[in-house]
């Protein structure tokens, strides 16, 4: 189970640096710059649900902040429970 816990930590990880890596580029890149639509095609349908149900806050969009904390708070809950067996 050490393996499969180990595994699920690398990807939820690893979403969470896209998601990053996304959120930064947006910053600096064409939204049709090739790479940050590729970006966007992975963080997408992970928004997508978060921003339903927040509240518009402007141009601030908090939406891969609650991500990132779902996304932890899952890997949290995911090692404590694969790590039990």
């Amino acid at each position: 189970m050490v393996i499969i816990a180990t595994l699920v930590h690398w990807i939820l990880s690893i979403i969470s640096i896209v998601v990053i890596v996304d959120v930064v580029l947006s910053y600096f890149m064409s939204p049709f710059h090739p790479l940050r639509m590729n970006l966007d095609r992975i963080v997408a349908p992970m928004l997508l649900p978060i921003r339903r149900i927040l509240p518009q806050t402007g141009r601030i969009d908090f939406s891969p902040l609650v991500l990132i904390i779902v996304l932890q708070i899952l890997d949290m809950f995911l090692q404590k429970l694969l790590l039990r067996f």
